[in-house]
């Protein structure tokens, strides 16, 4: 017989969708926090076009020497 810790009476089912709209789950707040922070290992979470920010300071040096 499998042990049960709740409290007798308590509606297990309840609980569980109370959790599922109480907020961010761990991994929603990881992903939120990478993208506002940033920080090591965050670039999995990043929108950001490398390659425009390559091209964007390519065009910048080029224009700063002439």
């Amino acid at each position: 017989m499998k042990k049960n810790n709740a409290a007798e009476g308590t509606d297990i089912e309840a609980l569980k969708q109370q959790s599922r709209r109480s907020g961010l789950s761990y991994n929603e707040a990881k992903a939120y926090i990478a993208k506002t922070t940033g920080g090591h290992g965050t670039n999995i979470y990043s929108n950001t076009d490398v390659e425009e920010v390559k091209r964007k300071n390519r065009q910048s040096r080029e224009n700063s020497s002439n």
